[in-house]
């Protein structure tokens, strides 16, 4: 069975960084892109980042440009998004995401964690 698991979610004070993982089984990382989605509530599923499963390439959104780095480690099958100078409006849950493509839109994507919480109070 192909999962994905996020863990390092929690609340952390505006400009302070967190890092969230997610593992997976079922499957090799080196096969799939990788991402990151984030959904407040009361808004859609909108993409964060990705990094590519043929070439290595990334993907950001303009929002967390400069702020987050997203990273996989194939030997330990895990992905990490790194989340520097937080801010309130980075308040979601976010979710891990396995796919063919990157970028790709949150309708399109083949396996998706349980999320995280990420909070950053104002």
């Amino acid at each position: 069975e192909v999962q994905l698991v996020e863990s390092g979610g929690g609340l952390v004070q505006a400009g302070g960084s967190l890092r969230l993982s997610c593992s997976m089984s079922g499957f090799i990382i080196d096969d799939y892109a990788m991402g990151w989605f984030r959904q407040a509530p009361g808004k859609e599923r909108e993409g964060v980042s990705c990094i590519s499963g043929y070439d290595g390439t990334t993907n950001y959104a303009d929002s967390v440009k400069g702020r987050f780095t997203i990273s996989r480690d194939n030997a330990k099958n895990t992905v990490y998004l790194q989340m520097n100078s937080l801010k309130p409006e980075d308040t979601a849950v976010y979710y891990c995401s396995a796919d063919y493509l990157c970028p790709n839109p949150a309708q399109a994507i083949m396996y998706w964690g349980q999320g995280t919480q990420v909070t950053v109070p104002s």
